[in-house]
């Protein structure tokens, strides 16, 4: 019997590999870069390169069309609509569509992201291997939130992503800013991972597993059975701890505290890496424990299958016998995921308006970018209420519900990346990140005030832009969410998301107004030389995709919800 486990254990750690490529990539380039400046090719060949090369190579692995179906032996490439739901490692990790979408999206945010690095001056050339080392490390730690199964590796994953962010936060070793941001960050961080890990104990000795698939099932049973006071208080003080973790990564009101200072403290670039792939990976570990922990297909199979799980005729006759009418564990688990998705509802209503009321008042760019950052967290949180509303009864449609929040993110990729962006270029040439300095932007360089100005509308979310494309997807599936559920706080969130859509748009227009209709200003630091021909090409080639993402976005669309499909049914 012993041999045979192990047997099993090799077989399926060697089949699992060829699902975690990507992030085998990701582990071999840092191996590359550190052992590059340890023999110092680094002095004679930039890191940026390496990065750059294993980003490429990460993706080619992935392969976002057509991924490796390792469920089958041999494994094979299959289209990704049909990829099944696959648990690696004995369940420790998970592959499906959304991991691989997700995933892809991440690369492709770390691909424009090392360009923008090359094409700036924030760091010193001798501190590109760790910058882009502790990018690399904190990305393969999102990469694990984005596949995660079980809770520790919930809670390992976000500890990975985190840490080295603390010390990309204090990467200007110069500016005491970036101390104080990094400490700040670091306490944050220190004390919501310790209240997080606290909600998981409770949960998991609750319900005896840290399995996801197991926890849902022997939570409906105890629901089914009957739940006690005791244990709906342990229930919910859980939840709020789980969610305290996941809120920190979304800089989620009340756990937002660390965000504005530290994106003023950190570099322009490291905000636009905190904003886009934190988020991502947060939004997608958030989906992935909500919906497992609300949402039940089956009975997990074991983690290691030694016996033959094949039907018997008795199995079936027992299926035909079953009384239709008798509540089946998806019915106890109603009030569950109700309170589950009525959370995170309130928590995205409170985000959001908290967010776009606090960046009227900021006079750094990077200040208001970062509660534009948090405004945008609640509106994709308000994807996710949903979803969990109509998993049960209509896995179809809460399949698509997911796809508008994975299409909110791509577009949200390419307008903050854009956006912190020009931050960077403009601190480059002027080596200043107070709004004012903007003024007469459309006099003193025409095509940053262009790309800025399209960026900022994006944001917002009006059309023809691609910022449109996502808010009008998130809201679609609210109102979609309430016709088929008649669910009336979904109204209500939709209702909060309009008006803060109009909200936002006075404090972007405001920033597009300095720029295009204030004088220069004679006390304005001016610029000390214009943007190179490359950096403006850099601005473009992200502007350009929200520009004509209204009329082109079918394609993107379709491949999302094709891969997403799997999540929920």
């Amino acid at each position: 019997m012993f041999f045979t486990l192990v047997n099993h254990l090799t077989s399926d750690t060697l089949a699992s590999l060829m699902g975690f490529g990507a992030e085998l990539v990701l582990c071999a380039t840092i191996v590359v870069i550190l052992l590059a400046r340890m023999f110092r090719f680094s002095e004679k060949i930039d890191s940026v390169y390496f990065a750059l090369v294993g980003t490429i190579l990460a993706i080619a692995v992935l392969s976002p069309l057509a991924p490796w179906d390792v469920s089958q032996s041999p494994a094979r490439m299959v289209p990704i609509g049909a990829l099944p739901r696959i648990e690696l490692f004995t369940g420790m990790l998970v592959n499906d569509g959304f991991a691989v979408v997700t995933k892809t999206l991440m690369l492709v945010f770390l691909l424009l992201f090392f360009i923008l690095i090359k094409l700036t001056r924030a760091h010193r050339k001798e501190d590109n291997t760790d910058f882009i080392s502790l990018i690399l490390g904190s990305a393969l730690g999102m990469f694990l939130m984005v596949s995660a199964n079980h809770m520790l590796v919930v809670f390992l994953a976000i500890e990975m992503a985190s840490v080295p962010s603390y010390a990309l936060a204090a990467m200007r070793r110069r500016d005491p800013r970036g101390s104080e941001a990094a400490l700040k960050y670091a306490v944050y961080g220190a004390g919501t991972a310790g209240v997080m890990l606290y909600g998981i104990s409770l949960l998991c000795g609750m319900l005896n597993s840290a399995h996801l698939p197991t926890m849902a099932v022997r939570l409906s049973e105890m629901a089914e059975a009957g739940l006690s006071p005791a244990q709906n208080v342990m229930l919910v003080m859980a939840a709020l701890m789980i969610l305290a973790g996941l809120a920190f990564k979304l800089s989620a009101v009340p756990f937002h505290q660390w965000c504005p200072d530290v994106f003023e403290g950190a570099t322009a670039e490291v905000g636009a890496f905190l904003s886009v792939a934190s988020k991502a990976a947060a939004l997608a570990l958030l989906l992935r424990v909500a919906l497992g922990l609300g949402a039940i297909e089956s009975a997990p199979q074991p983690l290691i299958a030694i016996s033959d799980t094949s039907l018997s005729v008795a199995d079936i006759d027992n299926a035909a016998n079953l009384n239709p009418e008798e509540p089946t564990p998806g019915d106890a688990m109603q009030p569950i995921r109700s309170f589950i998705a009525l959370l995170i509802a309130v928590v995205a209503a409170v985000t959001c308006t908290f967010g776009n009321l606090a960046a009227f008042a900021q006079t750094n760019i990077k200040r208001l970018l970062a509660y534009s950052t948090i405004a945008h967290a609640g509106y994709m949180m308000m994807a996710v209420p949903p979803i969990l509303t109509l998993a049960p009864s209509n896995p179809e449609a809460a399949g698509a519900c997911a796809g508008y929040l994975t299409l909110y993110v791509a577009v949200y990729l390419l307008m903050n990346l854009g956006a912190f962006a020009v931050a960077a270029i403009v601190r480059d040439v002027t080596g200043s990140e107070q709004i004012s300095d903007y003024a007469g932007m459309i006099q003193r360089n025409l095509p940053i005030a262009v790309c800025f100005t399209i960026l900022l509308v994006s944001l917002v979310g009006l059309p023809p832009l691609a910022g449109f494309i996502g808010k009008f997807a998130v809201f679609a599936g609210l109102a979609r969410g309430y016709l088929l559920t008649g669910e009336t706080y979904l109204v209500g969130l939709l209702v909060v998301g309009c008006l803060n859509t109009v909200i936002s748009l006075f404090y972007y227009l405001r920033v597009v107004k300095i720029m295009t209709i204030d004088p220069i200003d004679p006390d304005a630091a001016p610029m000390q030389e214009s943007p190179g021909v490359l950096q403006v090409g850099y601005l473009w080639a992200i502007t350009a995709p929200v520009l004509v993402l209204i009329i082109a976005w079918d394609f993107l669309n379709v491949w999302i919800q094709a891969a997403v499909r799997g999540l929920v049914i």
